[in-house]
């Protein structure tokens, strides 16, 4: 593996190139964002993109992970250093669950303790707090995500927070809880109170956030109380929205489709969404139109894409099948899109093991794909570990200091897992909205 200092000299260049015009500036100033058509904007009128990558806090501890390896400031300046201007933290509602119902369980030591157990848990609270000297073991989660998104403004980074569960664990599988409005852990009046409660306190701290994800990958499931179509999404994401706009309006707000966020087409193009037979949603409809809500200027749709397939389809055919899953909210030509909005990738990604991105067509054509488009993405993901991963309906389902191969780090957060993966796909991507 590349030294720190080597690999920084050798992508020198790229890092130059990499930085975008928020980078050069507080990007405070270029705050609120807002929309116009099918383009973000920043409080100068200006397009801005998102170049982010992810930042989980939303499995078990409730605080970002990585922690134990490094400090908040070191590991936040690798977002800069990759040329990236903002980041996509993700949390469980079961975290403000916990605020509101003042739960003992919030301190770092407590939240520590109860994911990893006492043997485990208590090396890894010794070193949270070697690493970062400024927490103690009552330091609550809140004051963790506050203290990392305070460093995030002091080095120029954009904060967008996303939903990803309610009950704090690994996201998704189908039947888990977590996938649909009225599933077991997912409470529809405690999602909207902690989205709500979220935006208020980043307007209220956060000098650089701008921007929240209502819900991660909703999906299929046969166990939510709630009908499992478009309408059910309409009722719940608008009401939703509602809410964070009057605890902040200056906060964008985005808007994920179906089938683990892989589609958002009905949205652009008009569609009437319907309710389902023989459900309480049943001869219901709706349909999305951006003038109905006081939020017009605010809203974001996102789109996922991975290579689970192992795609080996050529671009065009990569790219006309992805196209018709949403990016017509971005086509101001295409005669079927009623409604334009921005669209933004907001997870992609793949192993950074220095061979996958040439082993089939996805790095390529996603490339291709934003170039085309001009679109903001959010790669999947920085962390090089986490503290836990809890995987329902996987073997083994639990396991504690798990290695993250698809993370823009090593193992320990120390340096770069694979320079040659990010000279191929990182700095491409960013290249890709140079134009």
């Amino acid at each position: 593996m590349f030294s720190i200092s080597t690999f920084s000299t050798l992508l020198l260049g790229v890092f130059a190139t990499a930085s975008s015009l928020a980078q050069a500036q507080d990007v405070k100033s270029l705050l609120p964002l807002s929309t116009r058509g099918r383009d973000i904007l920043d409080k100068n009128g200006n397009v801005f993109h998102f170049l982010a990558t992810n930042w989980p806090g939303h499995q078990e501890a409730m605080i970002p992970e990585g922690l134990q390896h490094a400090s908040v400031e070191d590991i936040v300046t690798w977002i800069p250093k990759f040329g990236l201007n903002s980041v996509r933290l993700c949390f469980a509602i079961e975290m403000v669950d916990d605020i509101f119902s003042n739960n003992p369980n919030q301190t770092l030591e407590r939240t520590v303790i109860n994911a990893l157990g006492e043997k485990n848990g208590t090396k890894v609270l010794t070193d949270i707090l070697k690493h970062n000297p400024q927490f103690s073991r009552n330091t609550t989660r809140l004051q963790v995500w506050d203290a990392v998104a305070k460093e995030l403004a002091k080095q120029n980074v954009v904060v967008h927070l996303d939903n990803h569960v309610s009950k704090a664990f690994w996201c998704c599988g189908e039947n888990d809880g977590n996938g649909w409005f009225g599933e077991q852990y997912f409470d529809i009046e405690k999602w909207k109170r902690g989205l709500s409660f979220m935006v208020k306190h980043a307007k209220e701290n956060w000098p650089t956030f701008s921007s929240i994800g209502l819900r991660n990958e909703l999906r299929q499931s046969s166990t939510a109380k709630e009908p499992v179509d478009w309408y059910t999404w309409y009722t719940h994401m608008t009401a939703a929205a509602n809410s964070v706009h009057q605890a902040n309006p200056d906060a964008l707000i985005f808007f994920s489709g179906l089938s683990y966020d892989t589609y958002i087409d009905p949205i652009p193009l008009g569609k009437t969404l319907n309710g389902t037979t023989g459900t309480k949603s049943a001869g219901k409809t709706a349909v999305f139109k951006p003038d109905d809500f006081a939020w017009k200027n605010k809203i974001v749709l996102e789109i996922h894409k991975y290579d689970f397939e192992a795609t080996q389809d050529n671009c065009d055919s990569f790219k006309k099948k992805w196209y018709a899953n949403g990016f017509q909210a971005v086509d101001p030509k295409n005669r079927q899109t009623k409604y334009l909005f921005p669209l933004v990738i907001s997870e992609w990604g793949f192993i950074r093991n220095g061979t996958y991105f040439k082993q089939t067509t996805y790095n390529n054509c996603t490339i291709e794909m934003v170039e085309d488009w001009q679109v903001s993405w959010m790669h999947w993901e920085l962390s090089g570990s986490f503290y836990l991963q809890t995987r329902p309906g996987r073997t083994p389902r639990t396991i504690q200091g798990l290695e993250e191969f698809w993370g823009l780090l090593n193992y320990n957060w120390s340096a770069v897992r694979s320079p040659v993966t990010e000279e191929n796909s990182l700095y491409k991507m960013i290249a890709a909205l140079k134009k």
